[in-house]
């Protein structure tokens, strides 16, 4: 199964992901960074649009 990864070292939390896809991605309780949403399965265009608005380019899709 694909599922979302967000390189953390590269996010700014702009949170373009969280508007854009609030079912797959959240800031975190502790703040500071985006989470993925633990989920049977990712909603593969929503998250591709995540993707595409993130101006960091640190979302990717990986085998697992």
């Amino acid at each position: 199964m694909l599922h979302p990864v967000v390189e953390l070292a590269e996010c700014t939390v702009c949170e373009s992901c969280v508007a854009v896809c609030p079912e797959v991605f959240r800031v975190s309780a502790a703040g500071g960074y985006i989470e993925v949403i633990e989920l049977p399965a990712y909603p593969q265009e929503r998250v591709a649009e995540a993707i595409r608005y993130c101006p960091e380019r640190c979302i990717t899709w990986e085998e697992g």
